[in-house]
């Protein structure tokens, strides 16, 4: 007899329907699974067996054909457990069998029926919500995750035992339900710029990255306070909007980092270390996954040591900097991951660590100069908008006991400069001016008079590529806005200029 059963696979971020086909006669015991199954779900027919039988039902003397439909789709993962071990118990006449209709089932078995937690369980409920299902059946740990969809009911369990009580009697059986606040932390930051001394110039720089969504990069000698600044950018940066909420979510539970967790509230800061690959900076793999550059989308993309890092896995870095998205192609796939970050880095000076400062006496050779800047290419520099020194720490602000300014106050103009470029955006469907094309550029960042001067000279003895030109706008168009300023002044753009340090430095 033939029982089919709704479960979904993960293709990128999205999920799409798998329908579990399980075909059944008695005879000569045989179980198969075919529909292109890999490693993973071969092996479900041993945990399914196991897991019946401890749950006191025996699949003995069935001939069992399992097909995951559509057939021509790898599929892979532990998730079809569950609705081959329902096949199996509809034969078995543990339920009524035409309740399995009304419920898409994703969850992996463990040898005594427990179910076990899994990825993309966000994206699977998205699914059942689109194809009209009364409700989805997975674990009890992806209870969270899966409650912030709204409008189709979570039935979150912990064995098989709650999910045949479930397809006997669903009235016995209540949704998962959770307070909002349980569902949404509130944001509670261990950092704040309040505890860094000193380092003023280098404090209004991340201000106003954070302030247009600009790239940063920080140059100075160890111990000046670059790691410190840049952990700190998430608490200035805008709470999240709840589209932001899931567009992250959806990334980190197809990467399976969410489980037993409510909504990520904070904005994403990743970290990688400069060994990292350039499959593990962008995403890749036999089945794509994704990288860092999509696990830090809507957040901070940090990079230390940034000439440590392989050129190639930085050069993999200049699609999702210009795009927002990173492609990837496999032979039996193509997916696309949103990457739409800021980009903070950070480096010493000079091959030298504690030379090559403006302020200091010791200079880098030009050979060491370019030993050290060879893996820095200049598309991936323009595109990075704010460069700026950070020096040593005098001693006076080491000891210093005067009270600076903290994240709070910094995050209000932050937020009220946001915006302002949300409502000047707004027909154009973009949120900050980082993301401003040129005919926006052109738009909302006239060059006239004094302005129109400064940037001549700019151009003429610093080299500034088209592409620098217009960032150094977009940062103008930033400091305006903090400023509560409607028109580009020449102290704006002059500000701008400053934050081109290696420009400079040429």
């Amino acid at each position: 007899m033939l029982y089919k059963i709704g479960s979904a696979s993960l293709a990128g971020i999205d999920a799409y329907m798998v329908e579990v086909e399980v075909d059944i006669n008695y005879g000569i015991p045989h179980f198969i699974i075919v529909g292109l199954p890999d490693t993973a779900v071969r092996e479900s027919k041993e945990r399914v067996r196991a897991a019946l039988k401890n749950c006191g039902y025996s699949p003995a003397r069935l001939r069992i054909i399992v097909n995951l439909a559509p057939a021509d789709r790898r599929k892979e993962g532990s998730a079809y457990d569950l609705p081959i071990a329902l096949g199996i118990l509809a034969h078995l006449e543990a339920f009524p069998q035409e309740r399995l209709q009304d419920y898409l089932f994703t969850g992996e078995l463990a040898l005594d029926g427990r179910l076990k937690p899994g990825k993309g369980l966000l994206a699977a409920t998205v699914l059942a919500r689109q194809r009209g299902f009364e409700g989805i059946v997975l674990p009890q740990e992806n209870a969270r995750e899966a409650a912030l969809v709204q409008g189709i009911q979570i039935f979150a369990l912990n064995d098989l035992g709650e999910v045949i009580r479930l397809l006997e009697a669903p009235e016995s059986v209540s949704p998962a339900g959770f307070p909002e606040a349980e569902l949404y932390p509130p944001q509670d930051w261990e950092v704040d710029y309040a505890e860094i001394q000193g380092q003023h110039h280098a404090k209004r720089a991340l201000e106003v990255a954070a302030a247009g969504g600009h790239n940063a990069l920080m140059i100075g000698p160890p111990g000046a306070g670059k790691t410190m600044l840049a952990r700190r950018l998430p608490s200035i940066l805008p709470p999240m909007s709840f589209e932001e909420i899931l567009e992250v979510m959806r990334i980190y539970s197809a990467s399976g980092l969410v489980k037993g967790r409510g909504a990520i509230g904070e904005r994403p800061f990743r970290s990688p270390h400069h060994t990292i690959s350039p499959a593990g900076m962008v995403g890749g793999g036999l089945v794509p996954r994704p990288g860092e550059v999509s696990l830090a989308h809507r957040g901070v993309l940090f990079l230390d040591e940034l000439s440590e890092f392989r050129k190639e896995a930085l050069e993999g870095l200049r699609q999702p900097l210009e795009d927002g998205t990173v492609s990837i192609s496999r032979i039996s796939m193509s997916v696309t991951y949103p990457s739409l970050f800021m980009l903070v880095a950070a480096m010493n000076p000079c091959e030298d660590a504690y030379s090559g400062l403006s302020a200091s006496p010791i200079e880098c050779t030009d050979q060491q100069r370019f030993r050290y800047y060879a893996k820095l290419s200049r598309p991936l520099l323009d595109r990075i908008d704010i460069q700026v020194e950070v020096p040593r720490v005098e001693f006076k602000d080491i000891l210093g006991q005067k009270e600076t300014e903290g994240s709070r106050e910094i995050r209000s103009r932050v937020v009220a400069a946001r915006q302002r470029q949300v409502a000047r955006l707004r027909e154009s469907g973009l949120l900050c001016n980082a993301q401003m094309r040129n005919r926006e550029v052109k738009r909302f960042c006239p060059v006239t008079g004094e302005t129109r001067e400064l940037l001549q000279a700019a151009v003429d003895k610093l080299g500034f590529s088209a592409r620098a030109f217009h960032r150094v706008l977009k940062v103008a168009r930033t400091i305006a806005d903090l400023d509560g300023a409607e028109e580009l002044g020449a102290v704006h753009v002059s500000e701008a200029i400053q934050y081109r340090a290696l420009d400079k430095r040429r």
